[in-house]
């Protein structure tokens, strides 16, 4: 008789409807605070939604499933991120200013989630096998366009303003995105994560100008 209450207030947590966004959650807190998808722990995000371990195996088979969901909230939020740089960019008239500012702000957004979120950063591309997991919908930021997306409007932007020419559009984000992510690894785990703050400012600013210049 004195387990009963113990197992009607377990049994109670099954029809939590809001478990599974709990356990995500969860887990990236974990991301956040332990530096990447290796802190996030199954067992651990269950304690943590108030739920005993075999419930979260409702929502996630194992650890691997909770770290993709936790992976595609990264790169939501990484899309979100290069929207807000986007958006606080000030008023411009002349098209091919808009444009040429509008890319860029796609890189710096990136960089700048890189370094804010080193652990989020991780986790985003911790568990993809190829690029279509990071242009999917649950991927996708405020706007619903995933920071893919983002890349390829502000590379279709330049094209409009006569800045790339139609024939080299084609791939065009294959050239930008690993430039800008290589720089984003090396701030994040790499030797250049013990530049000042100063530095890395200068450091993208150099970088972005760079990608500028080359597309």
């Amino acid at each position: 008789m004195s387990d009963t209450p113990a197992r009607t207030a377990q049994r109670s947590t099954y029809r939590h409807g809001a478990l599974r966004e709990a356990l995500i959650d969860a887990g990236v807190a974990m991301a956040r605070a332990g530096g990447g998808p290796e802190a996030i722990v199954l067992r651990e995000a269950a304690r943590r939604a108030g739920v005993a371990p075999n419930a979260a195996y409702t929502h996630f088979k194992d650890r691997e499933a909770l770290v993709q969901a936790v992976a595609r909230v990264a790169l939501a939020r990484l899309a979100a991120a290069m929207t807000a740089e986007q958006d606080a960019l000030p008023d411009l008239e002349d098209p091919a200013a808009v444009a040429r500012a509008r890319f860029r702000a796609v890189g710096a957004g990136y960089l700048r989630f890189a370094r804010t979120e080193p652990g989020l950063f991780r986790t985003a591309f911790a568990t993809q096998q190829d690029v279509s997991a990071v242009a999917e919908p649950a991927a996708a930021g405020p706007t619903g366009r995933s920071a893919i997306a983002l890349l390829g409007e502000a590379l279709d932007g330049l094209v409009d303003a006569h800045l790339l020419a139609p024939q080299r559009r084609a791939g065009a984000e294959f050239l930008a995105w690993p430039t800008v992510h290589g720089l984003a690894c090396l701030v994040v785990e790499g030797p250049l994560r013990f530049l000042d703050t100063g530095q890395l400012d200068d450091l993208t600013t150099q970088l972005l100008d760079m990608i500028d210049r080359g597309i």
